[in-house]
């Protein structure tokens, strides 16, 4: 099958991206070397919906370097690195990506991915999901079951799970604990700062910093913008994660209120409209808004469009958006089109953090297709053995070593009595 990439030419780039990665992410290489001697996807075919980054790709290599003849593309149409692209289809990964493609042009990579008919597929963000579902359940026969990566793709799938329109088994890798408690709070903290300040070149100390959500994405940004000196104001709709970030030391208001006051406005809900021209009207001139969750919906962009009196590039991957709100014009500027700035406007989270999520990815993937053929359509928790094991590797490679309990003490813990 023929890759659809931008440029070959750009391979040395990418393959430069992805050794440096590979140098930083030791969990993967261990199962690598296991992987090699095994091949337990020999002669399986893995589908992978991932953000097209050297992270990414190395994780393409460990599931080739186990037996898979692998099929990737990107799940964000900015957030394709085609140097990466370029330099995963010539390691020998079917790759169809491309950055800025349009959203035609998109669907038809995620299609041409899934016509290789997997046997397993991974997925972020639920878009392989939906098209397995909706538009090409042939494209599924050969299927054992698949694995979301996100908090966004999670609630499609339990929501599909819910009305009967799930034909498969799933694994909810983004649930395990080695995933959320690191790359939803450490790696998206970091990536969402990273991302935002290489696109303005604006310091955030001294700086008003709303982060509308308080899941484990929201925490990690609220954490890593107070440590760089923001004052925090954090949006919820759940009054439990409402008085939490109250008891973390944030404030914590509706949007139309934080609206006057914040300077730099993060979404990253998995809900739509959280800011919308209503909220903009009552913005300083000068505002910027930015999102982390998965789609470009939680800024209201449509509508902005719509409704602005001129729209420009002020900087790479920045629109000035103008408006006349009753004869008064008001400025803000839009990151990365409302698309996830920490991929859109960045490398995405750190190569340490996504060493565990991948390394989940991976054995889940081996575990699906040991155990997928008995498995009835539905959502299901990865293995608790699969988190363990990666949460220590991860002590391994971090020099640290823990107790066991005694047998004396697992008896104790088990029992009914004192």
């Amino acid at each position: 099958m023929e890759n659809i990439i931008r440029d070959a030419s750009l391979s040395p780039s990418g393959i430069m991206k992805i050794e440096w990665v590979r140098a930083h992410m030791p969990i993967v290489g261990e199962i690598e070397r296991r992987f090699e001697a095994e091949k337990p996807f020999s002669g399986k075919r893995i589908a992978m919906s991932i953000h097209m980054e050297a992270k990414t790709a190395r994780t393409a290599l460990l599931l080739k370097a186990g037996g898979a003849d692998v099929y990737a593309t990107g799940c964000n149409p900015l957030s394709t690195q085609d140097d990466v692209a370029a330099g995963l289809a010539s390691l020998g990964v079917h790759v169809f990506a491309i950055h800025g493609a349009t959203d035609e042009e998109y669907h038809s990579h995620l299609c041409r991915t899934l016509s290789c008919r997997p046997d397993v597929f991974i997925d972020d963000g639920g878009d392989l999901t939906a098209i397995l579902c909706d538009e090409h359940p042939e494209y599924g026969e050969n299927l054992l079951g698949g694995s979301e990566e996100t908090t966004t793709g999670v609630m499609r799938l339990r929501a599909r799970a819910s009305s009967g329109g799930l034909p498969f088994p799933m694994v909810c890798v983004n649930d395990a604990r080695m995933k959320y408690l690191f790359d939803n709070r450490y790696g998206t903290g970091q990536s969402v700062l990273d991302g935002i300040m290489r696109t303005t070149n604006l310091v955030i100390a001294g700086k008003v910093f709303v982060v509308a959500g308080y899941g484990w994405c929201g925490k990690g940004a609220a954490m890593r913008a107070k440590g760089m000196g923001a004052r925090v104001i954090v949006c919820e709709v759940d009054p439990v994660r409402a008085v939490e970030a109250v008891m973390d030391g944030f404030d914590v208001m509706k949007m139309a209120d934080a609206a006057p006051l914040g300077d730099i406005f993060l979404t990253v809900t998995g809900c739509r409209d959280v800011i919308t021209t209503e909220h903009i009207k009552r913005m300083k001139n000068g505002a910027v808004l930015c999102n982390a969750g998965h789609f470009d919906v939680e800024v209201a962009v449509a509508e902005m469009r719509a409704s602005a009196e001129s729209v420009s590039e002020a900087r790479r991957n920045i629109e000035k958006f103008v408006f006349d709100f009753d004869g008064e014009e008001k400025t803000v500027y839009l990151l990365a089109e409302g698309r996830l700035v920490n991929l859109a406007s960045g490398d995405g989270h750190p190569a340490e953090i996504m060493d565990t999520s991948f390394a989940l990815q991976a054995l889940t993937a081996e575990y699906l297709v040991k155990h997928g053929g008995g498995m009835e359509p539905g959502v299901y928790a990865v293995p608790e053995d699969i988190d363990r094991t990666v949460a220590e590797m991860k002590l391994g490679t971090m020099g640290k070593t823990i107790d066991a309990l005694t047998e004396a003490q697992r008896a104790y813990i088990n029992s009914t009595g004192a």
